[in-house]
């Protein structure tokens, strides 16, 4: 199967973790599209959906979605997201799709969280994928100092075929960091979460997944931690 195929396979089989009736969390990237077009096909089972980023709002709406602010939402019943790299505990590395602030923050509302990805997702240890980490863009290079001082290697992530700094829903800047040793992922979240001019960092540990759907050549595999 091809890695678009295996996308699709766990974006189909993240259908029978909806809850109908409700609204539910819907990530961003290129596995969490297949799932919104999955999700378009049983739209009239539930009440709407909270989106992790404009682009996935924009989707949902073009199946026909009602989209929510999440300040308007008092729960969420399940998030379905893809990952960057997962490991065997359920931390994750995301961030690579740009939305990871607001992702982060749907998730922490909602009551389950299903990851889903093709099998090349599934690492030993987190790192091999850069670390994305969103920034105030006035304390950029203040705050890829105190990465550096942590074995990282910042950059600055840019706009496609441009110079200019690439800026995400929330009006930050993005520095994805090469070479960190990530042998403890809920304490380096927590000690980039302290870094002043942080707004958010990509490790998803100290609210891993719950449940991981992995593609594979032999078929959905279903991991629940």
């Amino acid at each position: 199967m091809t890695q678009d195929e295996l996308k699709q396979a766990v974006a189909r089989t993240a259908i029978d973790y909806v809850v109908d009736g409700e609204i539910i969390g819907v990530g961003t990237g290129s596995t969490a599209n297949y799932f919104i077009d999955e999700l378009g096909k049983i739209k009239a089972r539930i009440k709407g959906a909270v989106a992790s980023s404009e682009a996935t709002a924009a989707r949902l709406r073009g199946h026909g979605i009602a989209v929510y602010d999440l300040n308007d939402v008092e729960s969420i019943s399940v998030y379905v997201d893809g990952a960057d790299e997962i490991d065997a505990s359920g931390a994750m590395i995301k961030g690579g799709g740009a939305a990871l602030t607001r992702e982060k923050i749907v998730a922490s509302v909602a009551r389950r969280f299903v990851c889903i990805a093709d099998g090349s997702k599934l690492v030993p240890a987190l790192g091999t994928f850069p670390l994305p980490v969103e920034v105030v863009p006035m304390a950029r290079a203040a705050v890829a100092r105190r990465l550096v001082a942590l074995g990282g290697q910042p950059r600055l992530r840019l706009k496609p075929g441009s110079d200019a700094p690439f800026v995400t829903d929330n009006g930050g800047h993005l520095l994805d960091v090469a070479g960190l040793s990530i042998t403890d992922p809920a304490a380096l979240e927590a000690e980039i979460n302290q870094i002043v001019g942080v707004i958010a960092v990509g490790l998803f540990a100290r609210r891993g997944a719950d449940v991981c759907l992995l593609g594979t050549g032999g078929g959905v595999t279903t991991t629940t931690y």
